[in-house]
């Protein structure tokens, strides 16, 4: 199977719009007109919650990190192609074609991803997001700081992996795009807490 087919696939699995559908099929509603109206994980929580977060989050952690441990070593053995295949995938969960290329902010993907790559350095990483959260109530804060002492952690555990490092630092600037409207509540004094609920009408 030719690389680009392989990196379509990963970026069509990245791009299933889970809480959409979820919200979808099983409430009746569109998740984009709630809540932050973000489609993400996060926000079908504060919308639905647990009951159809976790499962959708275990879904979106599954589409980062099946492109990398299982598309990867079938598209072929240079070390790169499984990095290439994780950001097709997180780029898909972003810019998801199936709903006018809008998305959730790609950090459960992402931890998908370097979940097969780097599991050591997402451990450490994880570790300061739960730390964030707890201390603070922002679970867009506790991403962006998860996001970028990945890469680092990658230094600490494992300083020859090049290519682990490569795509953190990519991912981090990435999901710091993905979150510059959090950026600005924050700045503000405006972000929604962890835990707010907002029940669909």
């Amino acid at each position: 199977m030719n690389l680009w087919l392989w990196i379509l696939a990963s970026y069509l699995l990245g791009a299933m719009p889970s809480s959409y559908l979820a919200a979808r099929l099983f409430a009746g509603i569109n998740l984009s007109e709630h809540g932050s109206k973000n489609l993400g994980a996060t926000n079908l929580y504060r919308v639905l919650g647990w009951k159809y977060a976790i499962p959708v989050g275990l879904f979106d952690l599954a589409k980062g990190a099946i492109p990398v441990a299982v598309f990867g070593p079938l598209a072929g053995t240079e070390p790169w192609i499984p990095v290439l295949l994780g950001l097709a995938a997180v780029v898909g969960h972003v810019y998801s074609v199936f709903v006018r290329f809008r998305g959730g902010k790609g950090v459960a993907t992402a931890a998908g991803a370097v979940l097969a790559l780097a599991p050591a350095a997402l451990g450490i990483s994880t570790i300061l997001w739960i730390v964030v959260l707890a201390a603070t109530g922002y679970v867009s804060l506790a991403s962006m700081l998860g996001a970028i002492a990945f890469p680092l952690a990658v230094r600490f555990t494992n300083p020859g992996d090049h290519y682990s490092f490569g795509v953190g630092v990519a991912l981090a600037a990435f999901i710091l795009v993905t979150h510059r409207s959090n950026i600005h509540r924050l700045v503000a004094g405006q972000e929604n807490r962890f835990g707010n609920r907002e029940r669909a009408g």
